[in-house]
């Protein structure tokens, strides 16, 4: 057994298939098939469940999974505290993000951080935030930016971004001539949420519900652009932070504020808890926290 097998049989558990398995790994079903074979006989168990459609893993194999895991995140923290005893400021930094997070935040985080650190690869891996979330728990991306609360015993949170929500409506609705709106006004009106993925999904679930109604929801996208273009269209609103309306170009599009209810979007960076962090990764934290340091008004 060696770790090119362990991390093939890992492969196979993540796609729950060979054939799906043999197009990332550039190797044929067979060859994956044997390597399978080969580890369950060597441990004298059953990895794989092989009687429903798709494989799922035994008992044993998801102690073999985490194992593997927990052998790979050595290795990887094994080769990044060599670079640094090396002083190679190189290397990659992988950044779970909110795609409209991303649109926001994201270009101004990558140019300023590439000046300094030319050599530091930032990859973007763009999911809703309870996904994020996962990722960050799993060490499957050094830090994310996450819709607030999150687990703060699994979690290092950094306060980032605090904005507040506005009813984004057509023009010629019969709300939008007004100053301002009571969340309860829209209990009649055809909502358009994120995805079920997204916390920003249940924030306006909740919302609504703490202002006596469940909301009829027509539509859901993973696009924030979507939603603007179906507002657009007449096909019902949306409750959304402010900067959504200053990304879109709409002109029969307006945005109307919220009395009466204390309605956020909060922001944090995360890290994952006692996880180690290269040089890269902490030298860019360090730059968001200082930059959103800048950004607070003094007292």
């Amino acid at each position: 057994m060696n770790l090119r097998e362990i991390q093939l049989f890992m492969k196979v558990a993540d796609h729950q298939s060979f054939t799906k398995a043999a197009e990332h790994t550039y190797l044929s079903q067979p060859s994956l098939s044997k390597v399978v074979k080969k580890l369950e006989e060597e441990l004298q168990v059953e990895l794989f469940d092989r009687s429903t459609r798709h494989l799922n893993l035994t008992d044993s194999g998801k102690i073999v999974y985490q194992q593997g895991q927990k052998s790979l995140e050595s290795l990887s923290e094994l080769k990044m505290l060599l670079d640094e005893l090396r002083n190679v400021k190189t290397g990659k930094i992988k950044i779970g993000i909110p795609p409209f997070v991303g649109t926001v935040v994201f270009p101004n985080m990558a140019l300023q951080f590439h000046s300094k650190y030319p050599k530091v690869w930032l990859q973007l891996v763009e999911l809703g935030a309870k996904r994020i979330v996962h990722l960050v728990e799993d060490g499957k991306v050094d830090l994310g930016i996450s819709v607030l609360p999150v687990d703060e015993e699994k979690l290092n949170v950094y306060p980032f971004i605090s904005e507040e929500f506005v009813v984004i409506i057509y023009d010629d609705h019969p709300l939008a001539s007004k100053e301002a709106l009571y969340i309860s006004e829209l209990k009649n009106e055809n909502f358009i949420l994120f995805s079920d993925d997204f916390t920003l999904h249940d924030s306006v679930i909740n919302a609504c519900k703490e202002n006596g109604f469940e909301p009829n929801v027509s539509y859901k996208t993973s696009q924030w652009d979507l939603i603007t273009e179906l507002i657009s269209a007449r096909m019902g609103i949306a409750l959304l932070p402010k900067s959504v309306f200053y990304k879109q170009n709409h002109p029969n599009v307006k945005m109307i504020p919220i009395k009466g209810y204390v309605f956020l979007w909060r922001l944090g960076i995360i890290t994952k808890k006692d996880a180690y962090h290269s040089f890269a990764t902490r030298e860019l934290l360090k730059m968001l926290v200082e930059k959103q340091n800048e950004q607070e008004p003094s007292e």
